[in-house]
């Protein structure tokens, strides 16, 4: 076990870094922590961040050192991932008895993706923690009294809160706890009450609060639709650059082939019949944009029982399965890697990590600093503005970007329009606007019609200029139609829910308006958003 959680955290320490939707979290707590509450930009409502117990857990430890919140965020993923892979080895050891070898453990280990999410500042290590404590949890609850199982069911159903499509794993650990210990009707609505006490008193105030059902990333990135193909070409990005279909395989293989126990099948089946949901549902959402950082943890479940195994009965195997595995593990932590990089994908999938890397200069950008003070950033366009709109474009070549003023009800001195989300809220002070033209952050955008799913996965929406302008600059004739309909029916009803005042009446009309305003799209064309909003 040291030795494995030793080789993780050296891994990760060495590819050490905070991506740009790290930095979105950044932002976040700090409103948090100048008071202005969980939003993204003071004055209007907006769940950026999709982790929520990652944010509450860096406001906590940032609580304490406000100054170097990327670092923590970074040091803390670390540490959970360390965490993540010492739960799943004891837990693996303490199922099969005594001491097995390692086995699943090694593919984790061997994986340069698991490298570079071992930290990145997402929630990405919490979710191996938690995936890997609770499972822990379950291993040991046999022999735990029946008082303790209030707690795991707690623990259990902190899934949706570590990120909302866990709430399936939490689902099957819940279920896996229930078919081990078979408790009486009463039990089980005392640790169904318990297991969800968090994550409803949670959705309450989000309902309440920013006035939708889900965290506004999943509006923008559309995650109830599916999308199989894009989906699949995630899944295979990830399994057949580095061949894993074959350790796997191998692990599984082994791992089946000794008879199991009653409580030892539950106990097999749950993390992985969840690992197998898990991946499942990132397949049909169509993936991600960062290389294998969503299918980590449904492989991390699959491996979970795997992590260590028994000495297989037949020498002929043992020493077979062992070799293919171990000569696996050298080709894929030394050789295999993505052949894209430092470009995209076809499907615009990318080895994040390189990218930022690349942008900033820095081997290991882990601060605010390492983003602010890279050149592309522009941060002087901020600083000079007086009273503008700033519309910034990816494009190192752009030296000089597009200015409006802004409108006469802003008491703001800038604007920051950008995609790059978490380097323009780095950028933007906090008492000034970092506007997403993706959504992640801005209501207005999130809720676009989404008109074609060829764009880059989660970045296929993108506020049109005439937008923003008539939402945030001065009225002209182009923006004419857009601010018409801003102030019609529904949509002068979706801005109301996150730039009124919150008082009791709003958290009362947010709550039950909810369910109509997070299936709201606004048509991409003003003059046809007009026509559908005003009559």
């Amino acid at each position: 076990m040291v030795t494995a959680v030793a080789v993780i955290l050296a891994a990760g320490y060495a590819r050490r870094w905070i991506s740009d939707d790290g930095l979105i979290y950044v932002r976040a707590v700090e409103q948090i922590l100048a008071g202005n509450g969980p939003v993204f930009n003071a004055g209007e409502r907006a769940e950026s961040s999709t982790g929520t117990l990652w944010q509450w857990l860096l406001t906590v430890v940032g609580f304490v050192l406000p100054d170097s919140l990327p670092e923590l965020a970074v040091y803390l993923g670390l540490a959970l991932t360390g965490a993540a892979v010492a739960f799943g080895v004891t837990g693996s050891q303490r199922l099969h008895g005594g001491a097995p070898l390692p086995a699943g453990v090694v593919i984790l280990l061997a994986l340069s993706p698991m490298w570079d999410f071992a930290t990145s500042g997402l929630e990405t290590g919490l979710a191996f923690a938690w995936i890997a404590g609770a499972w822990w949890l379950l291993v040991n609850s046999r022999d735990s009294s029946k008082e303790s199982h209030l707690g795991l069911a707690f623990v259990f159903g902190l899934g949706p809160l570590v990120r909302p499509d866990l709430a399936l794993v939490s689902i099957v650990f819940l279920m896996a706890l229930w078919l081990l210990h078979r408790p009486a009707h009463r039990t089980t609505v005392r640790l169904l009450a318990v297991a969800g006490a968090l994550p409803v008193a949670y959705q309450v105030f989000r309902m309440g609060y920013y006035g939708v059902l889900v965290p506004l990333p999943a509006i923008s990135k559309e995650a109830s639709d599916s999308h199989w193909l894009r989906g699949l070409a995630y899944f295979f990005d990830l399994f057949l650059v580095y061949g894993l279909l074959i350790p796997v395989g191998i692990v599984l293989w082994v791992g089946l082939r000794r008879r199991l126990t009653r409580s030892d099948r539950i106990l097999v089946l749950a993390p992985v019949i969840a690992g197998a949901l898990s991946v499942l549902y990132v397949v049909k959402v169509g993936g991600d944009f960062m290389h294998g950082r969503m299918l980590l943890p449904g492989l991390l479940l699959v491996l979970l029982p795997f992590f260590c195994l028994p000495r297989a009965s037949s020498r002929t195997v043992r020493k077979w399965a062992g070799t293919g595995l171990a000569a696996w593990a050298v080709l894929a932590a030394l050789v295999l890697r993505t052949p894209y990089t430092p470009a995209l994908s076809p499907t615009g999938i990318a080895d994040e990590r390189y990218f930022y890397r690349g942008l900033t200069g820095v081997d290991n950008p882990v601060s605010k600093e390492d983003f602010v003070n890279a050149e592309w950033v522009k941060q002087g366009w901020v600083e000079s503005a007086q009273r503008e709109l700033v519309f910034a474009t990816n494009k190192p070549a752009m030296n000089v970007p597009r200015m409006e003023p802004l409108g006469p009800n802003r008491p703001h001195r800038v604007g920051m329009v950008w995609q790059m989300l978490g380097s323009a809220g780095a950028v933007t002070p906090l008492d000034q606007l970092a506007i997403d033209p993706i959504g992640l952050s801005y209501p207005l955008a999130a809720h676009l019609e989404l008109t074609d799913r060829n764009g880059r996965v989660g970045h296929e929406k993108m506020l049109p200029r005439v937008w923003i302008s008539a939402d945030y600059g001065m009225p002209t004739k182009e923006n004419e139609a857009a601010r018409r309909a801003l102030s019609c029916g529904d949509l002068a009803e979706l801005q109301e829910s996150v730039r009124a005042p919150m008082t009791w009446e709003r958290f009362v009309a947010n709550f039950f308006g909810s369910f109509s305003r997070t299936t709201l799209r606004v048509p991409v064309d003003p003059v046809a958003a007009e026509r559908l909003f005003c009559g």
